[in-house]
Formats: C-alpha cells, structure tokens, sequence
C-alpha cells in the first residue's frame, strides 16, 4: 500500500510539473523524444527490411544449395574475392545431376537452372528484356511454384524439349489483358511457344525482382535455341528433411571433386552456396547501422538526461518546505528518495512514449504508400524505447532525490523558496 501510494504522488508531481511549467517541460522532454525517436526509428526501419530480406532469401530455399561457377560473396572470415580466378573455373553441367542424384543419400530432388533475357511478342503487343528461367524438369520439385491457372510440364514435355511456357502474372496481364492466355502462343526466340500455366501473383521483393515477370521454359527447349555453355547456370539441390545444409555441403563437395576428377590437393573448381550466405552478408551491415543509430540517438538522450535532471533540481527546490514537513511526519530518506525517483522516470517515459508515439504515426503513413515491404513498429522496439527512457530517468533523477532525502527536516520547513 505504502509503495501504491508513493507510485501516485510521484505520478501526481510528474503531472503537475507539466502542467505548472509547460514549456520548461517541453523543452526538457525534447531531448528525450528526439533520442528515443531517432534510435527506434533506426531501428524500426532495418528491422522492417532486415524481415523483408529474409522472406525473400527464404523463398529462394533454406535447406537448398546451389552448385556454382563462383561463390556468391567473400570467403568466411573476409579475404579477396578473386573473380579473375573463378571465371575460369567449369559452369555447372546439366550431365552432372543425374551423377549427383545417384551418389547422394542426402538430397530429395535437384535441378539445373540458367538465365536469360529475350523480348516476348503475342500479336501486336511485345515485353522487352523479360527474364526467361531455363529450368530442367525437378525445378518444380526444388522450389515451390504456386501456379494460378494452368499446370506445370508433364515429364514429356520438358524430356522432349516441347515448346512450352510458364508465365508470370504481369506477364499475362501485359501481353493478354482480359484474355484467357491457356493455349494461347508466345513468340520467344523466334518460336511459337504455348502458354500452359500462369503463376500467381507474389508482387516485389525488396531486391526488385518477381516471378510476375519472369517466364519458365524447358532446359530441352532451350538447347534448341540457346547455347547454354555461354550462358552462366547453376545446379539447385533440395536436402532430404532432417538433412543440414552441411550435411548436404561435405556429400555434395565429395560427389563434384570425384566428377571433376580433382586430386586431393587440388582446390575446388566450384562453389557450393546458401541463402544464408546471403543473410550474413546484410547482418554486418545491419549491425553497423545499429551503432550509428545508437550514437545519434546517445546524444539527444544526454541532451534529454541533463533536461530531466534541471527539472527535478528545481523541483527538489521548490518543494523544500513540503519535504521538511513529510520527514517531521515521519517519512523516512528512502520514502523522499523513491518519490523523486518515481517522478523522474515518469517525466522520462513521458517524452520516450512521445517518441514512440511519433514513430507509430509514421509507420501508418509509410504503410499507406506502396513500397516493397512493411515498416513495423515491434513489441521488441517499443519495450527498448520505454527501457532506455526508465534509465534515463533513473539516471538523471538520482543526484536530485539524494539531495532530497539528505534535507535536515528543520531546516528545510524554514525554507521559503
């Protein structure tokens, strides 16, 4: 009871010490705001991107390896990214999966991919530069394809190199509008390639890049058009469930050396990567960002802290002669102590909650417009905004209410501030 008392004195000080000084207040609880607001909405900005870029990595597979010509960053542990050197090494070869999927007992399904870019006509309207995926027929299997209308290859169609398509939904929406576009027939390559299937539509990603508007095609197909040694490729591996990626990695590295016929001491002529790879890459600079937010933000905090402190030195000030009258009641050091402790952390969470209450606005705004991914203010950022400002508080109220606990009783009923 004694403590639900002080809490509400404390509380009613704090409230009247903002209404009886409003500027002064304001002007102290800025710092605060402004410290708090800067480093949340750092925070609440590359917590947003850092989900979104996660999701999309995921998408790509976390328990898939790509076999490559070049890894897809710098070593572990930092070291040069020699690419002079990793241009001359092999590209993947479509001849090495059936090899890979007899010698694994880790993998579940794998897969060849290459890349290319052509313009796609339909009668009298055409895309330019639209992304063409030259997949072998496992590519289903490896990754999920969500198609909305249609179907994917039959086992025939992709061994006998049919012309056929797998379409994006910005695809069809560009090229047929409000056609059906089943059966209908693209000219790719200079060939007539049926539609079979359309994707549904995903939107995005934070990279900019979509299967909207993207198109699949056979890998047969594509050798009767494209010479694919030209063309920079990769082998997609999915791992048995249970299966670790490293588990996967050590077979994998094992299977190639042996294909490639490497000696013992021989480097690798292939690189195997990850997504994770990925995602460590952006977790330094993350990290980075995180200090710079907790700098910029340290300062107007001081700012702040030195606010909160006036504050309560003046407020110790004026009510000396309330605090005499208390310790000739009976009030103990500790009781005048935590009372002017309480009130400096409430002022404190007063100007972060601001902070924080600003920062939630702007998510609703930013969450208006239509950008790749979206800002959210997280339980985690908000329970960080409302501790940094408690200490805040703690900190900068300590020096004035040891003052105020320290009063001899006498003299401060003569005090007539």
């Amino acid at each position: 009871m004694i403590l639900l008392k002080l809490i509400k004195e404390s509380y009613l000080f704090a409230l009247q010490a903002i209404v009886v000084n409003k500027t002064r207040t304001f002007l102290s609880l800025l710092g605060i705001t402004i410290g708090i607001f800067s480093i949340i909405s750092v925070f609440t900005v590359f917590d947003s991107m850092e989900r979104s870029i996660r999701t999309t990595i995921n998408s790509l597979g976390d328990n898939v390896l790509y076999i490559s010509q070049s890894p897809w960053g710098p070593p572990e542990g930092g070291g040069e990214y020699k690419w002079w050197d990793y241009i001359k090494r092999p590209q993947p070869k479509f001849s090495e999966i059936d090899d890979i999927q007899k010698r694994s007992g880790t993998i579940q399904a794998v897969t060849y991919l290459a890349g290319a870019s052509r313009t796609v006509k339909y009668q009298s309207k055409s895309i330019e530069n639209a992304t063409i995926v030259i997949a072998s027929h496992e590519y289903g299997e490896v990754f999920s394809l969500n198609i909305a209308d249609g179907r994917y290859f039959t086992l025939l169609e992709s061994a006998s190199g049919k012309p056929t398509v797998i379409i994006g939904s910005d695809i069809a929406e560009e090229i047929f509008e409000n056609q059906d576009p089943i059966g209908k027939k693209l000219k790719i390559f200079g060939r007539n390639i049926e539609v079979i299937g359309v994707l549904a539509k995903e939107g995005s990603n934070i990279f900019g890049s979509s299967s909207d508007n993207q198109l699949i095609v056979p890998l047969n197909f594509a050798r009767t058009v494209l010479d694919l040694n030209n063309i920079q490729s990769n082998i997609a591996v999915k791992g048995k469930p249970y299966v670790s990626n490293d588990q996967m990695r050590d077979e994998l590295t094992g299977i190639i050396r042996s294909l490639h016929k490497l000696k013992p001491a021989a480097n690798d002529d292939f690189s195997i990567n990850e997504t994770d790879m990925i995602s460590k890459q952006f977790d330094s600079i993350f990290s980075a960002i995180s200090v710079v937010g907790w700098i910029i933000g340290g300062f107007s905090l001081l700012v702040g802290g030195f606010g909160i402190a006036n504050i309560m030195f003046v407020s110790v000030k004026e009510r000396t002669t309330q605090i005499g009258i208390q310790k000739s009641l009976g009030a103990k050091n500790y009781f005048i102590l935590l009372q002017f402790l309480f009130e400096a952390v409430f002022l404190s969470l007063l100007g972060g909650l601001s902070g924080l209450l600003i920062i939630y606005l702007l998510t609703l705004i930013v969450n208006s417009m239509d950008l790749s991914f979206v800002l959210v203010l997280t339980l985690n950022n908000i329970m960080i905004g409302v501790g940094v400002s408690g200490v805040i508080g703690l900190i900068s109220g300590s020096l004035p209410a040891r003052n105020a606990s320290k009063l001899n009783p006498v003299e401060a009923m003569r005090s007539t501030f």
